[in-house]
């Protein structure tokens, strides 16, 4: 009761800046992809336009070679099945242009022999029927055999000598058709699967085996193309069209691991089987029926409220408010009317709901669950007047959407401060006693348990716990061969390199990069070998520029939560692993950085043509593209938003959280670059998801940023405790931290390090010595020199002051001085994403006892870096 009470309150606070309300709640939906169109669409540029009458000449030729009519759709199955064997043979030959001139006819099969159509449904059908034709006859095997001689044509010595330095469409043509026809038939398995095709069964089961399993060169499909990403941020292949590489990298991953569906039943199943209870909550279910909350006030809405002759009435509405919300409270603590809904109407916006009819605080916080699919009435969520639809009533709750959660670490800290405050002394490893303690204490210790949560990673890491102490008595389980298994030992050896490389592309993606001459061009497959000379085109380049930015986005941060979940989930320390080097990467300040722009330009941001979209651009009379015309086609669309662009900050915000749960060290480095302001303003974006991850990212560091911060964003602190999970026990709103002392950080990492490698040498030693020598092979070449800025411009200040509790502590001194071992100097980001090298000395298990052969170049030249790293440089003794 008391709950519904304060959650009016905060409505109602928040409704008082409505003028700040950037619009209605967006009603986007989360999910593992996009719609099928919409992802075949993304996988071509603009400028690839005058490409695709290419194909269909390419299969006129071949057709008019084997004397049949240029007409696929009338060939009978066998016929069909023959031409693909001829094309198959073809592939085989020497001679490149007629080795290409099958594969662009195979192309032209897979996108569903859109000449021969009238409309976009016939091209899509042509396409299902092509892909089984295409995978049962092998085509999928040659084509990575064609990939396969095509990356090692890009990086041999004779051309990777000679530097391209005005990289262009051109220079990627045989390479994005074979990426292409890879995609199509990845990416239609995929949407069959999905649906539950039966005609599609056995070749989705079959497919899945065939990418978890290693190629003919040994390598998983996902290692080959993490290596062409590497090799492209080396600068070996700048040809590489990285657009489509991590497109087909994000799809091959997410077929062979698996989605949202497909992790929760894992997760499920290996909980069970470790004796816990199956996950009942889930946060995308929870979600959908939580409502968006209004954006804190700006600054012009605070210097209003401080005008009291344009606010007077506004004040006296408010005193009213208070009289009928003490009313109100009056009302619910009647006996009887518990469960009544709170008709009340306490203010101008919360009389109406969204069904017209009047609503309770409860209702504007939880909401069923509408698919905007299956709405077109009133896409924009706007009040309706009107009847409303015969629908169920929206079940009123008084509870808070999250079941509350303590960890047994909480409970022993519990036990521990109550054992010295009655007794005097504490039991070292005893959870049970509770002689001595009065009885408020003994309630207190049974709610807790009650509300203890027991996840794998908990039982995972006492089982390694187990096994370091008694490793000769202790047997280990036998590993599955889980697809996240199978990845984990083959991406082990290089992983640093794969994360550092997914991590310059997001940065080179990123709209708030700026460019900088050294950086690595990924718009070498947009670029056409003319440049655009009317506006028109210059117009559609621009848009085709920031399109093929977000798409990049939107798969490497998909790629990295992906990854990030299933080693999770698989083992905490293969998790901790790639989140550590993620972090040495600057992964946190990278992300910032994104979210340190306009956030609610950016997510409603129109970097789209439909009309130049694939198939509508060759299915059909075309219209010519003049000004009016593209101006309108950017305006088509019906949706406030763009779909990838809310998918991928509600991505980066997801591995934000996974980086820094629990890891005190990774929390101050969120209060040392001042993320508070920028995770503030995404608050704008009204979708109930992307806020919940704001919100948990805001309430890890709110006991570290003071109490005026507090006091002056009650809004954000009220939307934390509405939203955010509560744990019992977690002072979180007030600065009494007891194990997160800051000379501890450094520690901390340190020993979570040791784990990690501890686990790793006893699991995959030959792999790990690998790693730890900094995986010197062809993959990781270059990535010391070619390294990308992450700064986070004038969001840090220069004293890099950070608040800890009611205090100020300086990074210099103390606690966030330690955070220097990150790359941070004077609160500012490091200038360059690190490097595996950087950090082997960071806590690595047996890194001493290691025996480093010097090369001879080193030898001969030992002098002369003695005399000018070392003699030269003046070390001042005082200030370290």
């Amino acid at each position: 009761m008391m709950l519904s009470t304060i959650n009016n309150s905060f409505e109602q606070d928040t409704h008082d800046v409505d003028g700040n309300c950037d619009g209605p709640d967006l009603d986007f939906v989360y999910a593992d992809v996009d719609s099928y169109q919409n992802e075949i669409a993304e996988l071509y540029s603009y400028t690839e336009f005058s490409e695709f009458q290419q194909n269909v000449k390419a299969f006129e030729d071949q057709m008019e070679m084997y004397d049949l009519p240029p007409n696929w759709q009338k060939l009978d199955a066998s016929a069909q099945r023959g031409i693909v064997m001829k094309l198959m043979n073809q592939l085989e030959v020497s001679n490149r242009q007629f080795r290409m001139q099958a594969a662009r006819c195979i192309l032209y099969l897979a996108q569903g022999c859109w000449a021969e159509v009238q409309s976009d449904e016939e091209q899509y059908q042509n396409t299902r029927d092509n892909v089984i034709v295409l995978y049962e006859q092998g085509v999928f095997t040659s084509f990575i055999d064609l990939l396969n001689m095509e990356i090692e044509s890009a990086c041999s010595p004779d051309i990777v000598a000679v530097k391209i330095t005005n990289v262009t469409l051109a220079d990627s043509a045989d390479l994005r058709v074979i990426l292409s026809v890879l995609y199509i038939i990845t990416e239609t398995i995929r949407d069959e699967k999905e649906k539950g095709s039966e005609d599609y069964k056995m070749i989705a089961e079959s497919f899945i085996q065939e990418i978890n399993s290693p190629l003919s060169d040994g390598e998983l499909l996902a290692v080959k193309l993490l290596g062409m990403i590497t090799r492209f941020c080396s600068g070996a292949a700048p040809h590489f069209p990285m657009k489509k590489v991590v497109l087909l990298l994000w799809k091959v991953s997410l077929l062979g691991l698996g989605g949202m569906e497909i992790l929760k039943n894992i997760k499920n199943e290996y909980r069970i089987k470790a004796g816990l209870e199956p996950i009942s909550e889930d946060t995308l279910e929870v979600t959908k029926c939580m409502r968006a909350s209004s954006p804190p006030a700006t600054a012009n809405d605070i210097l209003d409220n401080q005008n009291p002759k344009r606010n007077a009435f506004r004040r006296s509405l408010m005193k009213q408010r208070f009289l009928d919300e003490q009313e109100q409270m009056d009302i619910e603590l009647t006996p009887g009317n518990e469960s009544a809904p709170n008709n009340t109407n306490n203010g101008g916006s919360m009389g109406v709901s969204n069904n017209g009819g009047p609503n309770s605080g409860d209702d504007d916080y939880y909401r069923p669950f509408e698919d905007p699919s299956t709405t077109t009435a009133n896409p924009n969520n706007l009040p309706s007047y009107n009847t409303p639809p015969n629908i169920q009533p929206p079940q009123i709750t008084t509870r808070l959407p999250w079941t509350p959660k303590v960890r047994q670490k909480d409970i022993d800290q519990f036990l521990d401060i109550s054992r010295n405050k009655f007794i005097g002394y504490s039991l070292i490893d005893d959870h049970e006693s509770l002689a001595g303690l009065p009885q408020p204490i003994h309630e207190g210790v049974e709610t807790l348990r009650r509300h203890m949560y027991v996840s794998l990673a908990d039982i995972q890491i006492k089982k390694e716990e187990e096994i370091a102490r008694n490793p000769i008595s202790t047997q280990e389980d036998e590993i599955p061969a889980t697809p996240a298994e199978i990845l984990y030992q083959a991406v082990l050896p290089n992983l640093p390199q794969y994360m550092i490389a997914l991590l310059k592309v997001l940065l080179a993606a990123s709209p708030t990069s700026k460019s900088k001459t050294e950086s690595i061009n990924i718009m070498a497959d947009v670029l056409p070998k003319k440049m655009p000379l009317t506006a028109t085109q210059s117009t559609k380049l621009t848009v085709d520029m920031g399109r093929h930015k977000e798409v990049i986005v939107k798969a490497v941060s998909a790629i990295i939560l992906l990854y990030l979940k299933h080693f999770k989930l698989n083992h905490v320390y293969q998790f901790e692993f790639m989140s550590q080097h993620l972090v040495f990467a600057n992964c946190i300040p990278l992300v910032l950085k994104f979210f340190n722009q306009n956030i609610t330009e950016y997510v409603s941001m129109k970097n789209t043509i439909p009309l130049l979209d694939f198939p509508s651009c060759v299915i059909g009379e075309q219209p010519d593209i003049s000004g009016e015309s593209y101006v309108y086609s950017g305006e088509v669309t019906d949706k406030p938003y763009s779909w990838r662009n809310v998918f991928s900050c509600i991505n980066l915000l997801r591995i934000l959280n996974k980086l820094i749960k629990w890891k005190h060290s990774r929390v101050m480095m969120l209060v040392v670059f001042k993320s508070a302001p920028i995770l503030k303003k995404t608050l704008k974006v009204r979708h109930a998801m992307m806020q919940l991850y704001v919100l948990k990212l805001l309430k890890m560091q709110t006991k570290y940023l003071g109490r005026q911060w507090r006091k002056s964003n009650m809004k954000t602190m009220s939307a934390i405790y509405a939203k955010v999970r509560h744990r019992l026990n977690d002072d979180w709103a007030f600065g009494n931290d007891l194990e997160s002392r800051p000379w501890d950080f450094q520690a901390e990492e340190c020993t979570l390090r040791a784990c990690v490698d501890r686990f790793n040498l006893r699991r995959y030693p030959e792999a790990t010595q690998k790693c730890g020598s900094g995986g010197n092979n062809t993959n990781s070449a270059g990535n010391t020199e070619n390294t990308t800025g992450v700064n986070m411009g004038g969001n840090v200040d220069g004293n890099g002051t950070a608040n800890f509790g009611s205090g100020n502590t300086n990074p210099g001194s103390g606690g966030a001085g330690q955070l220097h071992e990150y790359g941070i100097e004077g609160g500012f980001p490091s200038d360059e994403i690190l490097t595996h090298s950087d950090f082997a000395f960071f806590g690595h298990s047996g890194w001493w006892d290691r025996k480093i052969e010097l090369t001879d170049y080193f030898k001969a030249n030992y002098s002369i870096w003695l005399e000018e790293e070392v003699y030269k440089n003046q070390t001042n003794w005082d200030a370290l």
